[in-house]
């Protein structure tokens, strides 16, 4: 035992601690990638969340009246779509991959918001809000259209903040 301490607290060899100023130093911009990189995972796999609920209730609601809305399933297979395209840019710091996940993921939460308002007229929502309880498809879905805005308004400042520190920095010439 005495033997595994001493050898743990000896310096490597080759070392006298005086070479500190020339080891490297990670760029703190390398540092603000890796924390938005995080970041934008856990807001993708919650925007993918509120994506499966739109989904389901965007199907639900075609089975019940056995009509199909094509604006609202484009906006979900928009919305998969640039999920997909969102954690691929993160994995492998493709910008461009990125960029198309805040576009996509934007159209297609503003998507099913202009499908319901294309489908109902806002003064009789608001006048049948009573008859509107839980169990109601439009319920959930204006309530995941409404999350998803405000996750919206945090993905692009993450992901604009994570493309700015990952392009290389500007050489002063």
């Amino acid at each position: 035992m005495h033997q595994r301490t001493s050898a743990a607290s000896r310096r490597p060899s080759g070392t006298d601690g005086s070479d500190f100023s020339y080891r490297m130093v990670v760029d703190s911009r390398y540092q603000k990638v890796a924390k938005g990189k995080s970041r934008l995972s856990k807001i993708i796999f919650i925007q993918a969340i509120v994506q499966l609920i739109i989904a389901v209730s965007t199907f639900l609601a075609a089975a019940k009246t056995e009509t199909l809305d094509g604006c609202a399933f484009s906006s979900v297979a928009l919305g998969f779509i640039s999920i997909i395209s969102g954690e691929l840019g993160q994995k492998r710091s493709r910008s461009n991959f990125l960029k198309f996940y805040v576009l996509g993921s934007s159209a297609a939460i503003i998507l099913p918001a202009a499908c319901f308002a294309r489908s109902h007229n806002l003064l009789e929502v608001v006048q049948n809000l009573n008859s509107m309880l839980p169990p109601n498809l439009e319920v959930v879905k204006i309530t995941a259209t409404v999350l998803g805005f405000v996750i919206q308004i945090f993905s692009i400042a993450t992901t604009v903040s994570l493309i700015h520190n990952m392009a290389p920095p500007k050489r002063a010439s």
